[in-house]
């Protein structure tokens, strides 16, 4: 990353090496222009031939054996410079590494000690492993996701992982920056996966309090329950999305399907949802996805292609935003969001060596 470029540049990191959410926010602060340093174990760095991890891109490597007194001396004296510590271990593992919250206080009081876990520092399943969909089935959103009497299904790791943890990190420690601003102090950030989760479903709690939610899955607005906010085949054994709620787009959904409103159930009528999605998935299936694209072009009926992940790769939008960008081989997102004072810098590659501790942050 050219010097650093960003609206966090002179923003210091330590990551404590982990997996998932951790290393996620990491990237992102370095994204925008953090100096991260990420300290790990020897023996971690990619071998010849093999791509290494696009999640440590941005990143300066250490490597440190955290029962070796110096080496844990080493770590702490760049905690003494640093404003940002991250760390995803359970519950109590860094404090018996002598990298507790207080013991980096002790040093450095204006650290802002970010954890990240998926059950939180406290209460019954804190001590306990987990991962996403262990997260998001306790909050209710699993059970949310998926077609009527089938199992749920879990969104990827989307929700737990990062929608709900490595997001709600990173908020938090942009909240404790502010803040330390005015008292001069870091805190501890408790990130749960669990909480983040919630938040990210507040609508859907909302929903629930003003009886328009049910638990049946795939009854509801937002989840299938509805013909005009679902996916749909096409002639060519591909898929259509289609999210026309508001009924000026509705309108422009039927037009472009040529469907006459007077000849189908009110677009809202739960007794009609069957017929229309009936309807319409006999119509999508007349035109191939391709041919669908064409027609909804510059439209809004809120309908678009499903693409996989090679194809967004090369769609007109996506290409003409920058948003998919290449480091180090590897096809992956541009740093997001976008400043038009202090723009984000383009991503280094993931180091493939480490750096020597005595030359960072001198």
């Amino acid at each position: 990353m050219s010097a650093k470029q960003g609206p966090l540049a002179g923003v210091r990191v330590v990551e404590f090496a982990g997996i998932g959410p951790g290393p996620h926010a990491a990237l992102l602060l370095a994204d925008l222009g953090a100096d991260v340093v990420r300290v790990q174990r020897a023996g971690l760095l990619p071998k010849e031939g093999r791509v290494a991890d696009p999640q440590q891109r941005g990143r300066t490597i250490i490597e440190a054996n955290l029962k070796d007194p110096d080496d844990v001396e080493t770590v702490m004296s760049l905690l003494e410079r640093a404003d940002v510590l991250i760390e995803g271990f359970r519950p109590g593992v860094m404090e018996r590494l002598g990298f507790g919250p207080d013991d980096v206080a002790a040093r450095n009081p204006r650290v802002v000690y970010a954890r990240m876990t998926g059950w939180g520092q406290h209460g019954p399943l804190a001590e306990s492993a987990g991962h996403d969909i262990n997260y998001i089935s306790l909050t209710g959103v699993l059970h949310a996701i998926g077609r009527a009497d089938e199992r749920p299904v879990p969104p990827l790791n989307m929700v737990g992982d990062f929608g709900g943890g490595s997001m709600f990190l990173v908020f938090g420690i942009l909240a404790a920056l502010i803040e330390r601003q005015t008292s001069g102090q870091g805190q501890v950030i408790d990130a749960a996966m669990v909480d983040g989760t919630l938040a990210l479903s507040h609508m859907i709690w909302g929903f629930r309090g003003q009886g328009l939610w049910t638990d049946d899955r795939a009854s509801n607005l937002l989840d299938t329950g509805k013909a005009f906010y679902d996916t749909y085949e096409t002639a060519d054994g591909k898929f259509f999305a289609v999210g026309s709620i508001e009924p000026q787009f509705y309108a422009e959904l039927l037009r472009i399907l040529e469907l006459d409103p007077a000849d189908l159930p009110a677009q809202v009528d739960p007794a009609g949802q069957e017929t229309l999605r009936k309807i319409f998935a006999d119509r999508f299936k007349t035109r191939t996805r391709d041919e669908w694209a064409e027609l909804f072009v510059g439209t809004d009926a809120c309908a678009s292609p499903v693409l996989t992940f090679a194809e967004a790769g090369d769609n007109a939008h996506l290409a003409a935003r920058g948003s998919l960008i290449e480091v180090d081989g590897v096809q992956q997102h541009a740093p997001a969001p976008r400043f038009s004072r202090t723009p984000a810098g383009t991503p280094t590659a993931p180091p493939r060596t480490a750096t020597d501790p005595a030359t960072i942050w001198p």
